[in-house]
């Protein structure tokens, strides 16, 4: 028998329906259910979680609006009012798209949430990002049943495309005015797992660069020894840029104090040209990935590429496919009211905290170039990284535990004495 169901039911649209296992803590139960719902590039189902997040905006008593950057893809903002909303809030953002999967390497259904009996939780997601976007829902779940409130107003947003470059989502959304319109101060953003007892923060990010190399030479017969071929030209290049890689990679191994952070990290990603075996092409070209700590001098960078390309031959041309210039970093002075705001509950927590610029890129980029402080922290200590690996999985403990660190940290934060710019 045929049974017309109401738009919007989670058995019409797919949606997984929330069911409580028998002796699981229902943050842990909501955990689940976020890290079912198929927001994965390049198709993500952005509908079912812009619903879901309405629905616990609903159950929380949050404001709760909706900013379509572009087509399709929409940003949803909580808001938890503060008592003197005149003053800078709290951002706590966070992404809702996950990263492709391949099946075959999983052990379990990427989109499952399957929970092992050590309590591990496996799933895409599992910890970038969904689990901070429930930690954040969660902490203030717990703040207003116990009837807290604090001068600043908190925000989360939950915003598409990072994944892919946040063209389309948090890079859109800085220069709206809905984002002006929330008035902040200070934003917490993705971070990392660490595998040791510490937790990681990263106050900084790596400038991506990626190019484009093209080479120029004789074309001929590939019976012949012809001088000047775009294939010596790219060796040369590929040889001057993987020497300057290995002289990174020896720099981070020989140094302790270092982190993937502090060095540049350059990667050949692409090959192309060519028509036949036995053709010589007239051109060929490769693709670099590079990422440069905000400590490298950027137009000292690039003349040093330059120079590489020069050096190759003739007719050796790069171009940019993607050039990011800002090299901002968030103060973590303890004269900085934020940082110390930070720090100070996490020392009252008995955290250890290891300081960071993320080796890759978040959408803090775009938040710290608007002129915002941002600290990138994901609450996953004793935990291995796994994001975008097969087999993500977080431990339903170490979900909890960082809960109660939010729970910690936004009383801090939201209580921040007025600042002076604030009047």
């Amino acid at each position: 028998m045929d049974v017309m169901l109401p738009e919007g039911d989670p058995k019409r649209t797919g949606e997984k329906v929330r069911s409580q296992e028998p002796g699981e803590h229902p943050s842990v139960t909501l955990f689940r259910e976020y890290l079912r719902l198929k927001t994965v590039q390049p198709e993500p189902n952005y509908d079912v979680a812009v619903r879901f997040l309405e629905r616990i905006a609903a159950e929380l008593g949050l404001g709760c609006q909706k900013v379509e950057v572009c087509p399709g893809r929409v940003v949803t903002i909580m808001t938890w009012q503060g008592t003197d909303p005149q003053l800078r809030s709290i951002l706590l953002n966070s992404h809702t798209d996950v990263v492709p999967v391949f099946e075959e390497h999983w052990t379990h259904d990427p989109f499952e949430a399957f929970k092992d009996s050590q309590g591990n939780i496996y799933a895409r997601g599992a910890q970038d990002m969904k689990c901070v976007s429930i930690q954040y829902i969660e902490a203030i779940r717990r703040l207003k049943a116990e009837g807290k409130r604090f001068p600043r107003t908190v925000h989360m947003t939950f915003v598409p495309d990072e994944e892919i470059g946040g063209s389309k989502g948090m890079e859109l959304f800085v220069k709206r005015p809905e984002f002006q319109a929330l008035n902040v101060g200070f934003v917490l953003d993705e971070g990392l797992a660490n595998p040791t007892d510490a937790f990681t923060v990263f106050y900084g990010e790596k400038c991506a660069w990626w190019i484009k190399v093209k080479c120029e030479g004789n074309p001929g017969h590939g019976s012949r020894f012809i001088e000047n071929t775009a294939a010596e030209k790219l060796n040369r290049v590929i040889t001057s840029l993987l020497q300057f890689r290995e002289s990174e990679k020896q720099r981070l191994k020989c140094d302790e104090h270092l982190t993937l952070g502090d060095v540049t990290c350059l990667n050949l990603t692409m090959l192309s040209g060519g028509v036949s075996f036995n053709v010589l092409p007239s051109e060929l070209s490769a693709t670099f990935d590079i990422r440069i700590p905000p400590t490298v001098n950027l137009q000292a960078f690039e003349e040093q590429l330059t120079a590489w390309c020069r050096a190759a031959g003739e007719g050796v041309t790069y171009k940019f496919y993607q050039k990011y210039m800002d090299q901002t970093v968030t103060c973590t002075e303890e004269s900085d009211p934020w940082w110390k705001a930070f720090s100070g509950a996490c020392r009252d927590m008995h955290m250890t905290l290891k300081h960071e610029i993320f080796p890759a890129a978040t959408d803090s980029r775009f938040i710290r170039a608007a002129g915002h402080p941002a600290l990138g922290f994901s609450p996953m200590n004793r935990t291995p990284v796994l994001l975008h690996d097969h087999n993500e999985y977080l431990n339903e403990q170490v979900f909890l535990r960082g809960i109660e660190i939010y729970a910690c940290l936004l009383p801090s934060l939201a209580s921040v004495p007025p600042l002076p710019a604030e009047g």
